[in-house]
């Protein structure tokens, strides 16, 4: 397939929507939030259900660090920012270029839906395979009859994100992409596969044994929530290859709602006796929201120098998070009722 030409300012809207990053206040930076209650249960260890919370830009992927030079230019000298800048145009491309063929972006790219099931009440469960999406008189509005419509390219796209781009794209375009995420990941020192095995570690297993159909009984459940658009976003967990790890229930676009709002959802939809939460990203909404929810949050560092960056991060230094705000398992530390400390190198 033909790539298409990007319009100007595109870059923009392909990416997470701009916010203040600012650095997190002292408690929110590290480890915060009072400790969890202990879980009044005999279930072992190995039952506990952790729910990850990421974000994507410039923690799970790299793209607009990679637009604006911010992440090339923190290696002072020693990384082509202009370089960089090409990969992200690229992909800003192969993104526009899904959206749009395989995603009803040109019909829907107005609405701000902030998951792909929000409007599933209004899905009839009508055959669509001879459906013609294109002259169906979808509108602006949102009364029950262009909700309906929704509902049937949400349950499409769903479908698609599940099938992988690999059913979609053609041969051509397959080996553009996957030349393009080699590229990527060579030059950011393995950033995009060093995070995709950190989403198999915390399943406890390896990237290629993929994650698709996760069970949310799992005891580990990993949720994207973004300040990108929501078809955005879905298109790129597929062309960064994180739909293994995320399926299309689990992300979620807080572009409209914020941050907060969505950990909201996702607190009443996975809470339980069981249940253990935590955030990763680089971003000061997330942080906040974290808080607010009292949940440990892992900042993500691009500096070169830094740990909190992939390759870097690791589920053991994730994991002293969690236990700093819901306490140390039974089995880890017979002395569970003995204080925890909240500073991790």
């Amino acid at each position: 397939m033909a790539q298409i030409s990007l319009e100007e300012g595109m870059h923009g809207q392909l990416a997470d929507a701009s916010y203040d990053k600012g650095q997190c206040s002292a408690p929110c930076h590290g480890l915060h939030g009072k400790r969890h209650s202990a879980v009044k249960s005999n279930s072992s260890v190995n039952e506990k259900r952790t729910i990850y919370i990421w974000d994507m830009d410039e923690t799970l992927i790299l793209l607009q660090s990679l637009l604006n030079g911010t992440y090339g230019g923190a290696f002072n000298g020693s990384k082509d920012i202009k370089r960089g800048f090409e990969l992200g145009k690229c992909w800003a491309t192969h993104i526009l270029h899904v959206c749009d063929s395989f995603f009803f972006y040109e019909q829907i790219g107005d609405f701000s839906e902030p998951y792909l099931h929000c409007l599933s009440e209004y899905d009839d469960g009508r055959d669509l395979s001879c459906y013609d999406f294109t002259k169906d008189g979808l509108s602006h509005s949102y009364d029950d009859s262009n909700n309906r419509k929704l509902a049937y390219r949400y349950r499409v796209m769903a479908k698609r994100y599940a099938q992988g781009l690999d059913d979609l794209l053609d041969e051509r375009t397959i080996k553009l992409w996957h030349d393009l995420y080699s590229s990527t990941d060579h030059y950011t020192d393995g950033w995009l596969s060093s995070a995709r095995s950190l989403l198999a570690c915390c399943r406890g297993n390896s990237p290629e044994d993929g994650a698709k159909n996760i069970d949310e009984a799992g005891r580990c459940i990993h949720v994207l929530v973004t300040s990108g658009a929501l078809v955005p976003s879905l298109v790129k967990c597929l062309l960064f290859r994180l739909n293994d790890f995320i399926p299309s229930t689990n992300v979620y676009s807080s572009c409209d709602v914020g941050k907060l709002q969505c950990f909201s959802w996702i607190r009443d939809r996975f809470n339980n006796s069981n249940s253990q939460f935590c955030v990763i990203g680089n971003g000061l909404e997330e942080c906040e929201a974290a808080e607010a929810m009292n949940w440990p949050f892992v900042e993500v560092d691009m500096q070169p120098t830094g740990n909190h960056r992939f390759p870097g991060l690791s589920i053991r230094t994730i994991k002293l998070h969690i236990e700093v705000a819901y306490g140390v398992p039974k089995s880890e530390n017979d002395e569970s009722s003995g204080s925890v400390s909240t500073h991790v190198m």
